[in-house]
């Protein structure tokens, strides 16, 4: 009898161990609109450093949420990074 070989993924994942005091976003921000959760982290007191680390924060939350986040929640976060990448380009080619 052949079993079949299957490569085990190993439990321990980098996003686990990433611990970052940098942005500040309020509790259950990422379960709002994409419009509100691009709102709240161009916010100065979510992200310190501007609109990118708000991005990067989006993108961070959504690689930590992996394959437990639903079609619905990641469409309506990445339309929420786009939001905000329009607006960082709209800032870039103003100045």
């Amino acid at each position: 009898m052949v079993q079949a070989m299957t490569k085990k993924r190993s439990k321990k994942r980098w996003v686990r161990q990433v611990t970052t005091d940098s942005t500040h976003p309020p509790p259950r921000t990422f379960m709002g609109s994409a419009t509100q959760i691009a709102r709240t982290m161009a916010r100065k007191d979510v992200s310190p450093r501007g609109i990118g680390s708000g991005i990067r924060m989006i993108q961070y939350f959504i690689n930590r949420a992996g394959k437990g986040l639903s079609a619905t929640r990641r469409r309506e976060l990445e339309r929420a990074k786009r939001i905000l990448q329009r607006r960082a380009a709209a800032r870039r080619s103003a100045s």
